[in-house]
């Protein structure tokens, strides 16, 4: 299982100068790369008898140049261009099999990174060695054991990072859930997550929450003449205001996450279409303000660690119309009712609530196998599955 640990850096002067002009010489590369690619493409369809582009070419071709026009790159590591070349054949591949869009440029300031290889970087303790530098120290020593396979130096605002990426064994690196069962998780905007179990984890809303001061700093920064030194540093403001919204948020999920992976072994989702939902300008800011697609992402990856199970339901599954205790389902429910009797069986069900209960039976309802899908039963998963779905019913389940 591949892991990454990310660890804040202490570099000094020289070695934060060192990592900025690695993490250009790896932006130039990335876009020398990618103009030389749209040109021989453009050749190639013109002519079939050109060779047609790939990454293996640009870095030979960056090789055999670089010292004659580039010869700042040598300044740095050789990985620092070359990984970025490589990176960008995985973006092109992503493209052609329809999984990413188009690449594009990368750009100073947003993509401030470096890529290096296993064996170009070692690390003991508190410390990594980066060729042409020598030793840097980070905050914390490495968290997992296994094969090291690469390393990413990067910058947020102006702390840089190194995201250390390990090949560990299966379950190695996290006990096993406690196996309480099953739970349903209902996401939303003014409680991030409500449980089948009654439970309520109210949402930090940092953005929210820092938003006058977000703006003030935004204002400030505007009034700035471009390239003055009083504009760099309304710049780092700004850039560390939005640094600690951001982590404010992962420390939240991260909590809540790891909370429901110790506790329960199978866990109940919904596929929500954040893109669709973050059209909408009365909640767009809110819903960014959750973090809704981070919480799916922290949570299978975490679930997979420890043997559990997510079962991610349709986005058409009716969990709020639908009575967690008789099953009837309500033609319509406006999202500004949050309470509703079941005209049934007479059930008062809170919506948030009912919604997570209904996610939970699904998640229980979908280890016993109705239709012979491989890996249905008790027996504990290391990755998640979809929902199982009886043949006659008109609803759907997707794998997360």
């Amino acid at each position: 299982m591949l892991i990454a640990h990310k660890i804040a850096l202490k570099p000094n002067n020289t070695q934060a100068t060192y990592f900025a002009r690695a993490a250009g010489t790896a932006r130039f590369a990335y876009n020398w790369a990618l103009t030389e690619w749209k040109n021989q493409y453009e050749a190639w369809k013109r002519d079939n008898t050109q060779p047609k582009p790939s990454q293996a070419a640009l870095r030979r071709q960056l090789n055999a140049v670089k010292k004659t026009q580039f010869p700042w790159m040598l300044e740095v590591t050789k990985n620092a261009p070359q990984m970025a070349i490589i990176q960008l054949g995985a973006a092109f591949q992503n493209f052609f099999v329809g999984r990413a869009k188009y690449p594009k440029f990368r750009k100073k300031g947003v993509h401030d990174r470096f890529s290096l290889s296993n064996d170009q970087f070692s690390v003991e303790g508190s410390r990594i060695r980066i060729p042409n530098l020598g030793w840097v120290r980070m905050r914390e020593a490495l968290r997992f054991t296994g094969k090291i396979m690469s390393a990413t130096v990067s910058r947020v605002a102006d702390q840089w990072f190194v995201s250390i990426t390990v090949d560990t064994p299966e379950k190695s690196s996290s006990t096993q859930a406690e196996n309480q069962g099953a739970v349903g998780v209902d996401l939303g905007v003014k409680t991030l997550a409500t449980l089948s179990t009654g439970e309520r984890i109210p949402g930090p809303k940092a953005h929210k929450a820092l938003l006058c001061r977000l703006q003030r700093l935004s204002r400030s920064l505007s009034r700035k003449v471009k390239g003055s030194k009083n504009r760099h540093k309304a710049k780092m403001k700004l850039a560390r205001l939005h640094a600690r919204i951001g982590n404010i948020r992962k420390d939240a999920l991260h909590q809540l996450t790891t909370g429901l992976t110790r506790r329960f072994h199978t866990i109940g989702i919904e596929d929500l279409n954040v893109r669709g939902m973050v059209k909408n300008r009365h909640l767009s800011r809110a819903v960014s303000d959750m973090g809704f697609f981070e919480f799916r992402r922290q949570l299978e990856y975490k679930a997979a660690q420890r043997g559990g199970l997510v079962v991610v339901a349709d986005r058409w599954f009716p969990s709020s119309k639908t009575c967690s205790f008789c099953g009837h389902k309500l033609g319509e429910l406006p999202l500004s009712v949050r309470q509703w009797t079941c005209p049934a069986c007479n059930t008062t069900h809170e919506r948030d609530e009912n919604a997570a209960v209904n996610l939970k039976n699904l998640a229980v309802s979908s280890t016993v196998s109705v239709c012979g899908e491989d890996g249905s039963g008790s027996v504990r998963k290391t990755r998640t599955k979809p929902a199982s779905v009886k043949q006659k019913s008109s609803s759907k389940a997707t794998s997360g």
